[in-house]
């Protein structure tokens, strides 16, 4: 088939890739504009555009695929079918309906749970065992269209999202060529989603990264480790915000009050509703991320002092 690739971050290139090496003819990709990025906020290229760049691909970059210039390239190239991975924008029925077999959209999780622009972060975070991956027929709704296929995912119990996406972007690559093969040869037949088991996964906000000490161990771990390394789970001490990686449950550990701080030889330990965690990487603002040990060496918390899920004043 005729493909376009559409795609903006680093977790779209296995599918690109993995499309490009396929029997299928890539055209072209599709992704966001340039976007300020790093300390000079300096207009970068998406991961998608840099590799189409490097490989000799036309990009096509529309402010909004509703574009005029946009959709006359579509139907100038004659395109066959659009998949799409994490693509960043909303596509207009206008622009659905140009390649014959439509945009077909690699989606990670079990569709039709966790629809929305976070999925495999609410996953984690709300303690789901298994997730994975479903490439299903893009249209109006949100999430909503027939499922062409999936695949199975097992969460495991040290997993941060970022894990997680790293596997499903692999496995998910050889889903979605799967898919696209099985669509030109007519083998394949989109399937409607339940109407039960519908789940939302909105984008995650800073505020969803604040760690709430009040929580039981078991939950602030999850938090912690749903919102590695994106957009990094936080915690304030004496006024600053901290960065925290992944913590570890210590069971039967001393009992510690919300947010309260133990440091040992080898260990830093915070309080919360049950058991306390052991605190594992900390990046306080402006240093290079550091093991918890280290932190509280330079630091050293008092007794009584504890951290807060609250913005710095």
């Amino acid at each position: 088939m005729r493909i376009i690739f559409a795609g903006t971050p680093e977790v779209a290139l296995p599918s690109l890739e993995a499309v490009a090496a396929s029997g299928h003819e890539l055209l072209a990709v599709v992704t966001r504009p340039d976007a300020p990025a790093g300390r000079g906020r300096h207009a970068a290229r998406s991961p998608v555009a840099a590799w189409a760049d490097e490989h000799g691909i036309e990009v096509l970059t529309p402010a909004k695929p509703r574009d005029e210039d946009f959709l006359v390239r579509l139907t100038e190239l004659d395109v066959d079918c659009v998949p799409v991975v994490a693509y960043g924008a909303l596509v207009p029925p206008v622009a659905l309906e140009i390649p014959v077999h439509g945009w077909v959209n690699l989606h990670f999780s079990l569709l039709p749970a966790w629809r929305g622009a976070a999925p495999v972060q609410h996953a984690v975070w709300h303690g789901d065992e298994v997730t994975g991956a479903s490439v299903f027929q893009l249209e109006a709704g949100l999430d909503t269209g027939p499922v062409f296929g999936t695949l199975t995912e097992v969460i495991r119990p040290t997993d941060t999202s970022g894990d997680l996406l790293a596997r499903l972007a692999v496995d998910g690559a050889g889903l979605l060529v799967d898919v696209l093969n099985a669509i030109e040869d007519g083998s394949v037949r989109a399937v409607a989603q339940p109407a039960d088991g519908v789940s939302l996964a909105p984008k995650i906000t800073v505020e969803d990264a604040a760690v709430r000490w009040g929580d039981p161990a078991f939950a602030v771990d999850r938090r912690v480790r749903a919102m590695t390394p994106f957009p990094g789970a936080w915690s304030t001490f004496r006024g600053e915000r901290i960065k925290l990686g992944p913590v570890s449950i210590v069971p039967d550990g001393p009992r510690l009050e919300p947010g309260d701080l133990l440091v040992e030889k080898t260990r830093v330990l915070a309080g919360t509703a049950t058991d306390p965690v052991a605190l594992g990487e900390v990046r306080a603002a402006g240093k290079k991320p550091m093991s918890a040990v280290d932190w509280a060496r330079g630091v050293r918390p008092t007794s009584g002092e504890r951290m807060t899920g609250e913005h710095p004043a």
